[in-house]
């Protein structure tokens, strides 16, 4: 059974998500110091410590980096392993890669 949009917010949920994934795309498979150079360039300011919760925000940061999301919200999921769009008549998520995964939490174990 096909999805229909309900709202027109709802139109904009594809090209929202599209961008999203295009940002992530360069860091998707690097190492871990190279996800956290390219964050550190990225986003032209250093961590403000080394949580997992900081982590994810700084994910988060460029993951939304020149988006224009149309009032959709988004976050990082607390398992670190999708970033959620919601606020339309629906919710979606976004797989984050293992790399990705793996530098939000690794901060854990330091």
């Amino acid at each position: 059974m096909p999805l229909h949009p309900r709202t027109t917010k709802d139109l904009m949920l594809a090209p929202v998500a599209a961008q999203i994934d295009m940002n992530l795309q360069r860091v998707r498979d690097q190492s871990l110091d190279e996800i956290d150079n390219a964050l550190q360039l990225e986003l032209n300011r250093p961590p403000a410590d080394d949580s997992p919760a900081e982590r994810a925000s700084r994910v988060l940061d460029l993951a939304l980096r020149n988006v224009e999301v149309h009032d959709w919200h988004a976050e990082i999921t607390d398992d670190a392993a999708r970033l959620r769009l919601s606020g339309g008549s629906v919710s979606l998520d976004l797989g984050l890669s293992r790399s990705l995964m793996n530098y939000i939490t690794a901060a854990e174990g330091r």
